[in-house]
């Protein structure tokens, strides 16, 4: 018996639909559709501070950009080109911003970009390259966040810290770790030391440099300055000055435009003489006439009765403290103000002798 084509037709429309149906196997073992979504957990204490740190504290931090000046050699016009960033803070509210000296050391221009994106000229105010800090200020339509301080002196080995920059141009980057250790020594851009430095396992990559390093409070304790790695990405060795150095020497370059340490009267020998000649301590080239270290009887290189070079005095300590490099007696003073009264003691034709010495202010 034929069967009609209406009665075909109707199969294979049921057919079709019976296809699209889903078995019970294949809804209770197929992957569907979307997977429903879990609930979420609340967030641990932990976590909750450290985004609230994050969100007060990211505000006081800005991106530095620094700029050369770049003369095109058919039309010799001269533009401003990036030639490198960093990181920075907010200091107080007159608009004065913390970096790194060597964020901005070779720059022509220096930029500034708020947390709002604003973009600013600066103007550099002060330097320190010994201790690879750089004040800038910038002219803000509204008024600024500044960072809060903390202390460096009182911190302890495993405490958390918190890294705020931007790593390779990623701005309002946040890391991070524990203090790993403290009282490092590393070296500037002008080869002199810097002294009780923090080093921190929080990540710390280019263009972190000049950025806060944080405590759990989101309390400024350093100034992120050097990573140690093979690659010159972080291999968790970074290091930052220590708060209580940027808070001594950044008011001194917001007034002075310097470091104002107090004077001996005296110009140091180069260290590498004292070297080559197998001896230790520093060399008085000269002695300044009517200076602290002539009124305390101290004498530099001078020609003596029988035409001969006599050696200038050659001190070993400040205060008890060895003296065995400039580097060694600049750190020492630094310690010091004006008007204070040190012990120098110094070796003349093989003997030891002491003095006492009231600094001076420089000029």
């Amino acid at each position: 018996m034929n069967t009609p084509h209406s009665v075909i037709a109707l199969a294979v429309i049921l057919s079709g639909v019976i296809a699209l149906t889903p078995t019970a196997s294949t809804a209770q073992g197929g992957a569907a559709g979307p997977r429903p979504i879990a609930p979420r957990s609340p967030l641990s204490p932990a976590e909750q501070a450290t985004i609230d740190l994050f969100r007060r504290v990211s505000p006081s931090v800005v991106f530095v950009t620094s700029l050369s000046r770049y003369r095109d050699r058919w039309s010799m016009n001269v533009t401003e080109v990036p030639q490198g960033a960093g990181t920075g803070f907010v200091w107080d509210e007159a608009g004065h911003i913390v970096t790194n000296f060597h964020v901005i050391a070779e720059a022509s221009a220096v930029e500034v970009t708020l947390d709002d994106e604003t973009t600013l000229p600066a103007r550099v105010v002060g330097v320190a390259p010994d201790k690879d800090l750089a004040v800038l200020r910038v002219q803000p339509r509204k008024p600024l966040r500044p960072i809060d301080v903390g202390t460096s002196a009182d911190l302890l080995v495993g405490q958390s810290t918190y890294a705020i920059g931007n790593p390779f141009g990623l701005d309002h980057s946040l890391t991070t770790g524990v203090v790993s250790a403290l009282g490092r020594s590393i070296t500037g851009m002008n080869g002199r030391e810097i002294e009780d430095c923090i080093q921190t396992d929080a990540a710390i990559n280019p263009g972190n440099s000049g950025g806060p390093l944080l405590d759990s409070s989101g309390r400024l304790i350093g100034v992120n300055t050097m990573i140690k790695s093979p690659s010159g990405a972080s291999a968790g060795i970074g290091f930052a000055v220590p708060v209580d150095t940027v808070n001594k020497f950044v008011p001194q370059l917001i007034q002075f435009g310097r470091v104002v340490r107090p004077i001996l009267g005296v110009r140091l020998a180069d260290d590498r003489v004292m070297r080559r000649a197998g001896l230790e301590g520093v060399m008085l080239a000269t002695v300044e006439k009517g200076g602290p270290a002539a009124r305390a009887g101290l004498r530099g290189v001078r020609e003596s009765a029988d035409g001969r070079v006599a050696l200038g005095d050659i001190v070993v300590a400040l205060n008890g403290r060895a003296v065995r490099r400039s580097d060694d007696l600049l750190s020492a003073l630094e310690r010091l103000r004006p008007g204070d009264t040190v012990v120098v003691t110094y070796v003349r034709d093989r003997a030891r002798y002491e003095a006492r010495v009231t600094l001076a202010a420089p000029r």
